[in-house]
């Protein structure tokens, strides 16, 4: 049998729009969300080889801080971190005393531990936002694992790392397949966010993207000193675009918020 480029591509498209067709979008509600942070250990991080290493660890932290950002409940476990996996990170566990921390003694998957399953059932939410090291196992296992008990996952691509890029990118196509989420950190923070006149909005989440997604940190650190300075240098008034009112942004107490 012969096969050619295009129809392998033919076939891939075809199987991606099945895919596509079986599993509608969904709209994560942070009412109905949990966040799981999932074998994010400062042993096996060196096993997270896909990223860059200091970009990485911010996007591990950055997961882990959707918690605090969104006010949502938090389940923690680790894979046996008296061993060489090691604990988590000391700021998460400060972010998060009174949350659950489900210390695995052996179970590679996550819901083969009956302590995490509790844990997961009793914050009675129908939405898991999860990452963990590696890709492959912790988080492909334990989001297919979920999916099969009917949750809805979204898997925070930039917060799950592995050894290579081949291994992250045949796992991630694992999980779209079994109609997991496979998102980034920015589309699930808009997503729970949903309007920047909202609570939380631009006045709280506009200093953790400053914090945790510099490039939109950026975009609103110019815009502030656009705004504050005010002054056209030669040669941008000849620029194309409108000539613009400054007007400023106000969110009063009871509504959700307007210019001015």
């Amino acid at each position: 049998m012969k096969f050619t480029l295009t129809g392998l591509l033919s076939a891939a498209l075809l199987a991606g729009a099945a895919v596509a067709d079986s599993y509608p979008w969904e709209r994560l509600n942070k009412d109905d969300a949990l966040l799981l942070v999932l074998d994010l250990q400062e042993g096996l991080y060196s096993l997270a080889r896909d990223f860059d290493a200091t970009l990485y660890k911010q996007s591990m932290m950055a997961h882990a801080s959707l918690g605090k950002a969104f006010n949502l409940p938090v389940v923690m476990t680790t894979s046996a971190q008296s061993g060489p996996n090691g604990l988590l990170p000391q700021e998460i566990l400060d972010w998060y005393p009174t949350s659950p921390l489900i210390k695995r003694q052996g179970e590679v998957d996550a819901w083969d531990n009956a302590e995490f399953r509790a844990a997961v059932r009793a914050a009675n939410r129908s939405q898991i936002i999860m990452a963990g090291i590696v890709t492959d196992v912790c988080t492909a296992f334990l989001a297919r694992s979920l999916r099969a008990e009917g949750y809805a996952v979204w898997a925070n691509i930039e917060a799950s790392g592995t050894t290579t890029a081949l291994i992250r990118d045949i796992s991630n196509d694992q999980m779209l397949q079994a109609g997991v989420h496979v998102v980034s950190l920015f589309a699930i923070m808009c997503d729970l966010m949903r309007d920047w006149r909202n609570t939380p909005g631009a006045a709280e989440l506009l200093p953790w993207l400053d914090k945790y997604l510099p490039a939109y940190g950026m975009v609103a650190r110019s815009h502030k000193a656009a705004i504050q300075n005010g002054t056209i240098i030669p040669g941008e008034a000849a620029l194309p675009g409108k000539k613009r009112s400054i007007r400023t942004w106000r969110r009063g107490e009871g509504d959700t918020g307007k210019f001015d």
